[in-house]
């Protein structure tokens, strides 16, 4: 079987119930209170509400219903962002590699530490005493040889625990689980598996990778066959290399209005920047490419003075190259727009990147976007003006014009 260290030294770092954790401490009155972070859709719960049944991405009236007694509060992103400053300020000092998933979370990486910062264990021990005395906040660790490993095992350590997955142990802690506890295994994935009759993590490993694949697909079905075997290589890893960032938007019928192409744009630079922002890199040159009526193609490019991957400053860019292309584009129709960013930059995996003189409020607003589309899904909120794509006089889209946040519908 292949484990890639030989002993336990990979870290999943996880602050528990985040938004919720951080009312609680700023508001005295709110500890060991049943608390709610968002009204129309639960952004958090405290492990007080979830006890009583609550959920996140729970239709709020809902989540009043279960749990009558929860104070709701209204998200305060910019406390959140500056206690995930805190908290990567605090993972990047306690161990050479990092690897942020989210606001509150991250992979770390102590192999060889020992001798100057103790074993696993300690490091571990130390990091959840100083989230808890400097930054006021519960951090649940798990320890493991694998990344799955570790993120399965600060899941069942929570609330504010630790717990290490000794070698010998590995597979007596993952083939008892239930399917749905597997990393990565959403509503609808475990729902097939179960209908199958696969039930446990085990059950699962005793089927050929061939049946598994047949069931859930070629990407999902080695995957998950993988884990359920303990094969998980991969390294804890701060950022990855890559040349380039896109998306794109076929058109059909184009109607000539050159609003309907600055929402269908804004919406394209939403997603680029927040791929770049997941992924810790800043970019300079902005592409916009199109796809004519007679199906030529052209690009035109620009290159920003300071590489970045900031969603305003991404957007202002594309939006003089579409200005500038309007007349061919009139005469000439369109079927496709496309909006790349290139001469990549490595930035600080898991964090915001912005320009040192940039507005810091428009950073921290990028963040809290991202991660409500982390947390509840890419459709959670949008913009206003991509509400109205398709309707005639459909606006121009402003600086993050936001619609709200709508319900997660479906699993995965």
């Amino acid at each position: 079987m292949f484990v890639p260290v030989t002993a336990p030294s990979i870290l999943h770092a996880d602050a528990d119930a985040f938004f919720a954790s951080v009312e609680q401490r700023d508001d005295p009155r709110l500890r060991g209170r049943p608390v709610i972070v968002g009204q129309g859709v639960v952004m958090a719960a405290s492990y007080e509400a979830r006890r009583c049944g609550v959920r996140g991405a729970m239709n709020g009236a809902q989540a009043r219903r279960l749990c009558p007694d929860a104070v709701v509060v209204p998200p305060r992103f910019s406390a959140y962002l500056q206690a995930s400053d805190d908290l990567f300020d605090l993972f990047r000092r306690t161990a050479p590699v990092v690897e942020g998933l989210s606001l509150e979370e991250a992979f770390l990486d102590v192999s060889g530490l020992e001798r100057i910062a103790g074993s696993p264990l300690e490091i571990a021990r130390r990091l959840r005493a100083e989230a808890r005395e400097r930054i006021g906040l519960p951090v649940t660790v798990g320890i493991a040889r694998s990344k799955t490993l570790a993120k399965m095992a600060s899941r069942a350590a929570k609330p504010d625990g630790l717990l290490v997955v000794a070698p010998e142990r590995e597979l007596a802690f993952l083939h008892p689980l239930e399917v749905d506890r597997l990393w990565g295994v959403g509503d609808a994935t475990a729902r097939r598996m179960r209908r199958a009759g696969i039930e446990t993590v085990g059950q699962l490993a005793e089927l050929p990778e061939a049946a598994v694949v047949s069931l859930l697909g070629p990407a999902t079905g080695h995957r998950l066959h993988a884990v359920a075997r303990n094969r998980d290589p991969r390294p804890v890893r701060s950022g990855r290399r890559r040349r380039s960032f896109g998306a794109q938007s076929a058109l059909g019928r184009w109607s000539g209005s050159q609003a309907r192409l600055d929402v269908i744009l804004s919406g394209l630079a939403d997603r680029v920047t927040r791929r770049m922002r997941a992924a810790g890199r800043i970019g300079r040159t902005v592409i916009l490419r199109l796809r004519f009526g007679d199906f030529s193609r052209a690009t035109r490019s620009r290159t920003m003075p300071v590489a970045n991957a900031a969603t305003d400053s991404v957007l202002a860019t594309a939006r003089s190259l579409l200005a500038e292309a309007m007349p061919e584009i009139r005469r000439r129709g369109l079927t496709l727009v496309g909006l790349t960013i290139t001469n990549l930059e490595r930035g600080l995996a898991g964090e915001q990147l912005e320009l040192p003189l940039r507005d810091r409020s428009r950073a921290r607003l990028d963040a809290a976007i991202d991660e409500l589309r982390d947390r509840f899904g890419v459709g959670a909120i949008t913009r206003a003006a991509l509400l109205g794509l398709g309707r005639a006089g459909s606006p121009l889209a402003g600086d993050h014009e936001l619609a709200g946040v709508r319900r997660r519908r479906g699993g995965g």
